[in-house]
Order: C-alpha cells, then sequence, then structure tokens
C-alpha cells in the first residue's frame, strides 16, 4: 500500500483542483451546475493496469491500453459498437449518439429548437449556452445509464452533432439541421455549439463534439450513397470546408464523420487528400474520424472504387477513418492477412480513437471525472427551459407586418385558429430530437396567452399535406368573422428529412417543390376572400416555403421554423407583442424552384445569396421588427476597425443583428457578390444611439482564386452595414436602410 501513496495524493489533488477549476470557469451569467466532492473511495484502489493510472498521459494509458489486446480485440475497438473486453476490466462502449438540438433519441431531454432556427438567431453566446446546457443533459444521461447498465446505442458520451454542411440547395430535406447558406455564419454558430458542448475543462471533455458530414455533402438524398460531388477548388475553399476548419482550429472539435458520397472522384471516409492532406495535416486535427454510417460498406457496393470489403476496409484505415459506424471494420484480421494494412497502421488508427475515450473519462474510476456527479435533475430542467424559449423567441423571422397589425392586443375580443400545424407536435420537433412530457404547442401558447373574456375557436380546417375528399367547411365562414383569424400552417418533417425519415416525402426526405402545398395555399386564399380582417399566418418549417401569391394576402406573416419544446410559448409571445421578432433568414427564400440551377450540380453559380442574381421571395440576412432602426456614419480606420451609429427610432425596447457585409472589386464578376464578415446583437431602448465597432483585419477582405488559394486583390472594397442583405429587395419589405463605405485597400 505504501508504494501507491504518491499516485493517491496525486489522484486526489487532480480531482480536487479540477473542481476549483471547473466552479472558477463556469459561465458567471448562469448558476454553475452543482458537483458534489467527488468520492475518494474508489479511486483510492491502485490501478490494476498500467492504463488504468490516471497520473500518466492519455497518450501513455492508450499506448499502454494497445500493448494488452490481442489483434482480435484491437479489431473489435474499431466500430461503433465496441464490445466489452471482460478480462481487462474495459466495459462495452456505443459510439453512435445524437446531439443535434437536444441530446436525441435517448428518452427525457430539454428539446431545444431545430438547428436551422440556430443560425437564425445570429447569437454566438446564446448557441454556447444551449449546447452547454445539451452537454450537463448528456453527463447526467451518461450517469444514470451506466447505473442501470444502459450502454446500448444513444447512451454514450460521443455526439455526431452538430451538422455543418452548407444548405446550397433549399431542396435538400436535411437542410434544417444545418445552420443555413453561409460559411462564415455556419463557423460562428458551429464554433459556440461545440465550446458548449465540450466544455473547457483543461483534462476532461463533458462530451464530445463531432463535425458532419466531411465534405461537400448536401443533397441528393436519394443519390446519397452512390453521388460524386463534383466542385472546384474555389467552391470547395471558400464555401464548403471554412465551417469545418473554424470547427477543427477553433473550437478543437473531437470527431469529424466521413459523408456518404465521393468528392471529385474520391469517397469522402477514404479520402487521402480531404482526411490526410487538408484535416490532419493542413488544419492540425488530432481528434477521431468516423464514417457515416455504412459508407465504407459503399466503396464496393455503390462508388465501386473498391471490389471487396477487405479492400474498402484499408483504404478507410490509410486514408485515416478510425470507426466505421457499420459492419465492414469486422473484416481487419482478414485484411491483415491479405497484407492490405499492417498492424503498425491499425494501433495508430486505434490510439487516435481511444484517446477520445479518455478524454471522456470513460476508463477512469466513477468520482475521477468531477462531471460523474451531474445529477438527473438537469434533464428538462426549468433552466434548460428557460434556454429553449429564448432560442425560438429569437430565431423567429417577422416577414411582413403590414399597417402594423402585430402585435395582437391580449384583450382581443374575438380570434380564430385554423391550420393542421396548429395543435401538432411533430411541427415543434424537425428531426434528430428527443422527447419531453411538457411540449407547448402553438395553440397552446395562443389560448394561455389572450385574455380569460375572449372568444378563441379553434379548427383545423385543412390536411397538411393532402385534398380533403369532399370537405364540408365550417371554418372559413367562421374564421372571417372573428377580429382575427390566425392561421398556423407550413411544413413538418413528415415532408422533409433524412432518407428513410420523411415519411411522406416522394424524393427520400428531399423536396421537389418549395411551394406550400397547394390544400394549404387554396385555403387560406379562401379564408381571404371577401374578408378584411387580419389574417396572421404562422409558417413551420426548416428551409425555404416559396408563397408569392400568399405573401399579398396575409397581413403579417411569422417564419417560426420547428421551435422546440417551447415552441408554442416563443410564438404566442412575438404574436401578442412580450417579445419582439429580431430572427434573420440564414438561407435565401426563393420565389420558386425556377430560379435554382440544378439540383445535382455543386456548383456556387446562381447559388446563395452570395451567387443569386434574381430576385428572391425574402432575402439572406432579412428580418423586420415591431419598431424601426436606423443606421449612420460608417467609418473605417486604417487599422480595419470599421464603426457605425444604430439608433432605436421607435417606441419599443428591442434587439437588432447588425450584419456586416463587404464586396470585392470583382464582386459580381468571380468573386461573391455580398459577403458576410460579422454580425452583433445589439438591445436598444427606445430612442437610443449606440456606436458600434467591428474589429476587422485584413485578412477579413481575401477571396479565393480558382485554386482555392486566399488571395488580396487591390482596389476598391465597399463595406456595408445594417439590419439585413443590401438589396433593393430587402428595402421593398420594409428593411432600414443598409448604409455603406468604400475603401480602397493594397496588397
Amino acid at each position: 500500500m505504501r508504494s501507491n501513496l504518491p499516485t493517491l495524493f496525486k489522484t486526489i489533488l487532480f480531482v480536487t483542483i479540477s473542481l476549483v477549476f471547473y466552479n472558477c470557469n463556469t459561465d458567471t451569467k448562469e448558476k454553475p451546475i452543482q458537483i458534489e466532492k467527488a468520492p475518494s473511495k474508489e479511486s483510492s484502489t491502485p490501478p490494476k493496469y498500467k492504463w488504468q493510472d490516471i497520473t500518466l498521459s492519455n497518450e501513455e494509458r492508450a499506448d499502454a491500453l494497445i500493448s494488452e489486446l490481442t489483434l482480435e480485440e484491437k479489431a473489435s475497438q474499431m466500430l461503433d459498437v465496441c464490445p466489452a473486453i471482460e478480462r481487462l476490466d474495459i466495459p462495452e462502449y456505443n459510439w453512435w449518439n445524437e446531439a443535434l438540438h437536444g441530446v436525441a433519441r435517448n428518452g427525457r431531454a430539454t428539446v431545444f429548437p431545430q438547428a436551422i432556427a440556430f443560425g437564425a438567431t445570429f447569437d454566438e453566446n446564446l448557441i454556447q449556452r444551449v449546447g452547454n446546457a445539451i452537454s450537463d443533459e448528456a453527463r447526467a444521461k451518461y450517469n444514470e445509464a451506466i447505473k442501470i447498465g444502459n450502454r446500448s446505442r444513444y447512451a454514450g458520451l460521443t455526439f455526431w452533432s452538430p451538422n455543418v454542411n452548407i444548405f446550397r440547395d433549399p431542396r435538400w430535406g436535411r437542410g434544417q439541421e444545418t445552420y443555413g447558406e453561409d460559411p462564415f455564419l455556419t463557423s460562428r454558430i458551429g464554433v459556440s455549439f461545440v465550446k458548449g458542448l465540450q466544455g473547457d475543462h483543461p483534462k476532461y471533455m463533458k462530451a464530445a463534439a463531432c463535425a458532419k458530414h466531411y465534405a461537400v455533402h448536401s443533397g441528393p438524398e436519394e443519390l446519397r450513397h452512390e453521388f460524386d460531388a463534383v466542385v472546384s477548388k474555389k467552391d470547395l475553399f471558400e464555401t464548403y470546408l471554412p465551417a469545418f476548419k473554424a470547427l477543427v482550429q477553433e473550437a478543437k472539435v473531437e470527431g469529424v464523420m466521413g459523408a456518404y458520397n465521393r468528392t471529385n472522384g474520391e469517397p469522402c471516409s477514404g479520402s487521402p487528400y480531404l482526411l490526410q492532406d487538408i484535416l490532419r495535416k493542413d488544419w492540425g486535427f488530432n481528434g477521431y474520424i468516423v464514417s457515416d454510417c455504412w459508407a465504407i460498406a459503399d466503396f464496393h457496393t455503390y462508388h465501386k472504387v473498391t471490389n471487396t470489403p477487405e479492400e474498402s476496409t484499408a483504404l478507410a484505415l490509410k486514408s485515416g477513418t478510425n470507426i466505421n459506424c457499420g459492419n465492414v471494420y469486422s473484416n481487419i484480421k482478414s485484411t491483415l492477412n491479405q497484407g492490405l494494412i499492417t498492424e503498425e497502421l491499425l494501433n495508430q488508427r486505434l490510439k487516435e480513437n481511444l484517446l477520445t475515450r479518455f478524454k471522456l473519462g470513460l476508463f477512469d474510476p466513477i468520482g475521477s471525472n468531477l462531471y460523474d456527479t451531474i445529477k438527473a435533475d438537469v434533464i428538462d430542467s426549468d433552466k434548460h427551459r428557460k434556454i429553449a424559449l429564448e432560442t425560438a423567441q429569437k430565431s423567429i423571422v417577422l416577414l411582413k407586418n403590414k399597417n402594423n397589425v402585430l402585435p395582437i392586443k391580449k384583450d382581443i375580443r374575438t380570434a380564430y385558429i385554423v391550420g393542421p400545424n396548429a395543435s401538432n407536435e411533430e411541427v415543434l420537433l424537425g428531426n434528430y430530437y428527443g422527447v419531453t412530457s411538457s411540449t407547448q404547442t402553438i395553440l397552446d401558447g395562443i389560448v394561455g396567452k389572450v385574455s380569460p373574456g375572449t372568444s378563441i375557436n379553434y379548427k383545423s380546417g385543412v390536411l397538411p399535406f393532402r385534398d380533403n375528399v369532399n370537405p364540408i367547411d365550417w371554418s372559413t365562414g367562421e374564421a372571417k368573422k372573428a377580429d382575427v383569424c390566425i392561421a398556423v400552417m407550413g411544413i413538418s418533417a413528415l415532408l422533409e428529412g433524412e432518407e428513410g425519415e420523411a415519411l411522406a416525402s416522394s424524393e427520400k426526405g428531399d423536396r421537389t417543390s418549395l411551394k406550400l402545398p397547394q390544400n394549404q395555399i387554396d385555403y387560406i386564399k379562401k379564408l381571404k376572400k371577401d374578408s378584411d380582417n387580419p389574417l396572421i399566418l404562422v409558417l413551420t418549417g426548416g428551409s425555404p416555403i416559396a408563397i408569392p401569391e400568399i405573401h399579398d394576402l396575409a397581413d403579417a406573416i411569422l417564419f417560426v421554423w420547428y421551435p422546440g419544446e417551447e415552441g408554442g410559448n416563443a410564438v404566442a409571445d412575438v404574436l401578442f407583442g412580450d417579445v419582439v421578432p429580431s430572427g434573420k433568414l440564414p438561407i435565401t427564400f426563393p420565389k420558386s424552384v425556377d430560379q435554382l440551377p440544378p439540383y445535382e450540380n455543386y456548383d456556387m453559380k446562381g447559388r446563395t445569396y452570395k451567387y443569386m442574381i434574381q430576385e428572391p421571395l425574402y432575402p439572406f440576412g432579412f428580418g423586420l421588427s415591431y419598431t424601426q432602426f436606423q443606421y449612420k456614419n460608417l467609418a473605417i480606420d486604417d487599422q480595419f476597425n470599421v464603426s457605425a451609429q444604430i439608433s432605436n427610432t421607435g417606441n419599443i425596447e428591442a434587439e437588432e443583428v447588425v450584419q456586416l457585409y463587404i464586396s470585392s472589386p470583382l464582386a459580381g464578376k468571380g468573386d461573391p457578390i455580398y459577403d458576410l464578415k460579422s454580425f452583433k446583437r445589439e438591445k436598444l431602448k427606445p430612442g437610443e444611439t449606440k456606436n458600434i465597432t467591428f474589429k476587422l483585419n485584413k485578412d477579413n477582405f481575401n477571396q479565393f482564386d480558382e485554386n482555392g488559394k486566399e488571395i488580396l486583390r487591390d482596389g476598391n472594397y465597399t463595406i456595408y452595414v445594417g439590419g439585413t442583405l443590401p438589396s433593393q429587395r430587402s428595402q421593398d419589405l420594409g428593411a432600414t436602410p443598409v448604409i455603406t463605405k468604400e475603401i480602397n485597400i493594397k496588397k
């Protein structure tokens, strides 16, 4: 026992320091999770194996563990389902877990708004708090799961989130999982989410995030297992890779998932160029790489770049894929016997994934890790529900408000609610969601907000996405008599989502049309016919919905995404004025698919606000308020600090998302027409004026050439500052004019 005293002393000292560090580094704006002093009984037991010694470095421990394993045992730890190795006291571990907008597919958890709504908030601090809340719940659920021996799928701490693909085409069903179409916005929201999820402890990660799907992946869903996404070097480095690079270099994301598709001929989970040259060598990534599920089988089954499972195994391992989600790596032993790989390579890939498990504390005695004592009472707690509510509130986008019909007075005499999504819990969830016992539908929120004296009625009126058969229609006539009609329309994850998830989609999750379902269009037209009473349209969805014929009919339009468990309360808060809408569109809303390039073409020409020449229905960055803002006095100094004044000229306190764009000397002639470079959320009281500063540097003006290299162009750059994209369409829709300034820059 005496010889173990130094180890015991170091263990106790480390745990004590860890607790102090955690409490000192918790966001002071949030009440820290109460973590009890770690028990010392289990940690006082001398380690049976060298790799169990928590005073050693993770590198030393991983090497020691690998030295104990047989070949068969090494191979078993390369799959997403890692069996227990009982002779070494190694428990079973399942790598597959999801946390897109809350701990998903694993029982009770806070259901935050869908990820696309995170982008609509333009709020980095808020999304870091969301990530932190999710990882608190993740640890609490993991702690409870191991107590009951649950080590199944979705019970671990390696979360395959976030999705930082670029929503380059609004037909993609999984675009709802992303933060939008802009690489910069996606980078900022993604970095914040990962930092919140992984925590900031110097030794232990609270949970491991994973950036997916690397790379150049955004549909078509039907072809993803065989598709080759062909892109130029310019588009690759300007559009498709910046968010992944930011997550690796700024957020130190622990995992990266290879996509199903090929990129420029190479399968993404078997691409030396993507996984070694760019990811590990150029960006310095040192985490683990996992294939999308069954993607390695696609090498020989669909992509036809290999002939056998063993060849696919060899290609993936040599390229850098550490974990095979699927079963192809069960052929590792035969791959070795055929001389396609070496055991030295296997050891290297195994070590890279074992390091993640050590960082999470999965091989340490319970009590060594300060996160081991996070309790179940954090799960769907009041604190986390408030964050979910705030996120939903800040994501709601006001698209129209004719004659300031919104906000509605709470003591309105009569109100009539119609629409298939008003009482539908499905539209709160999106996809990759958890479950909760207390969701608030939009109907719930509205009914809970109005005066008890208000006469309020509800009828669905129409089915979600198909015509009624010879319907008897009472609702439209009744709705026209009410002082206000609120129509809750839109789509749900039944119509858009991942291959196999969107049950009502004819395109395996994608959308062939961006229109609102025709039966809903016809119903809205009927509601407004021969009626002058206000019609408020509330739209749910995870992607753009083209409503050019409805825009002129509705008096006000709110786009609310899939707003999570508190979505109904958030929508009601905005409708009745308790919250001023401040969300901005993270993706362009076209007028129809006729404005889009072919879906399978990954060239960025004509896509997103950066390269789209045609006038959209609603521009990127657009969103109205209940007050008015004014911008003036834009200036830039020699250090590239951009300053401006913003004033709230209305009579309501509100938040505004101030956006900064630039245009290069070759804007629209090879370079983006506009390029988002920074944004800030500012709260202003009525009549208040603030001076705001954006600290740019010369590199912010760099552009990408045809070889994917960053270059600085000589000439005049234009800087734009305002509350939306600097387009004529934004002003036509009622946005505050953007202010501009030119600056001449030389290399």
